[in-house]
């Protein structure tokens, strides 16, 4: 009979089968984008689905020990919060429009005007950049504002380590030998990504791409060089506190520019009032604003890596 050890590895083994599913499954939706031409869609699952994602769960997977530690508190509350905010959302969802209605509101109204005006209101060739940046500018900084609670929930509960101390098993196999071709071909990949991710960013006005597609391209390079050089070598070149500052920089960003446009006597978040002419002015604000999507998303992706992974290596 097979040992409780080796019970455990075979289990670990099937849940690592079962996550390159998700990334196999979440890289043919990225296809499936691609055929539908919602290509910005298609980056993101792309980037997020099969890369980031895949990478976060494996570490996750990593740094989950065998046995289950008991719990000290009870879970009532945790329950009763979720029984009150799930019939909350749930009670939210009968007063909208029935699914699929061609005479929804927002096919009616909201979509044509967007397709009508945008081109000389906002100026922007990717009508998907015009919506999320300025027409939608307020959700887009909610959901800024949700990745970045994110990393303050994990450092929160996770603490980066700078140095960990154990032996660096990025470049070490069992029998205690470099791969240096791994660490040559990041190198060469590195680069060309960091500039696919700069073009993302901004040209992302005017093709497909953004804040967010650009950030999680560029985080995950940063991802390829600690998972080929090492945790410690990856810190080294991206110090947590900068990931720390930076994080919270890109929401600064992105508030203060809709703070700038008040004090120019415009609403806030109207772009229209940065320059003397507002087409020029939308074209400067969604560039500063996608800026600060970008800063943010990219260094959240890195700060919740480094935490996973500082944990699981400084657990061995």
């Amino acid at each position: 009979m097979l040992s409780m050890t080796a019970i455990a590895v075979v289990r670990l083994r099937s849940l690592f089968g079962v996550v390159m599913l998700f990334g196999i499954y979440s890289l043919l939706s990225a296809l499936i984008f691609v055929v539908l031409d919602a290509i910005d869609v298609a980056f993101t699952e792309a980037a997020v689905g099969a890369g980031v994602s895949t990478v976060f769960m494996l570490a996750t997977l990593v740094s989950t020990g065998r046995e289950e530690k008991p719990s000290r508190y009870s879970p009532l509350l945790p329950l009763g919060v979720v029984v009150v905010t799930g019939a909350a959302l749930v009670w939210g969802t009968l007063d909208m429009p029935h699914f699929g209605d061609p005479g929804n509101p927002v096919h009616v109204h909201v979509a044509d005007r967007y397709v009508q005006v945008s081109p000389t209101e906002v100026g922007i060739p990717n009508m998907v950049t015009s919506v999320l940046a300025s027409y939608r500018g307020y959700d887009t900084m909610g959901e800024v504002i949700v990745i970045f609670t994110a990393l303050v929930g994990v450092l929160s509960l996770l603490t980066i380590r700078g140095h960990v101390t154990v032996p660096r098993h990025r470049t070490t196999g069992p029998d205690s030998r470099p791969y240096p071709v791994l660490q040559v071909m990041a190198m060469l990949l590195i680069p060309f990504i960091l500039v696919f991710a700069l073009y993302v960013q901004f040209h992302g006005d005017f093709g497909p791409g953004g804040g967010f597609q650009a950030g999680v391209i560029f985080a995950s390079a940063i991802i390829l060089y600690a998972l080929t050089f090492g945790l410690n070598d990856a810190v080294a070149l991206v110090p947590v506190w900068l990931i720390r500052v930076l994080a919270a920089a890109g929401v600064l960003i992105y508030g203060g520019t809709g703070v700038v446009s008040m004090l120019r006597g415009a609403n806030y978040l109207d772009y229209d009032v940065l320059a003397h002419d507002p087409v020029h002015g939308q074209h400067y604000g969604i560039l500063i604003i996608e800026l600060g999507v970008g800063i943010t998303v990219a260094t959240v992706m890195i700060g919740i890596f480094f935490a996973f992974v500082s944990r699981a290596e400084g657990s061995r």
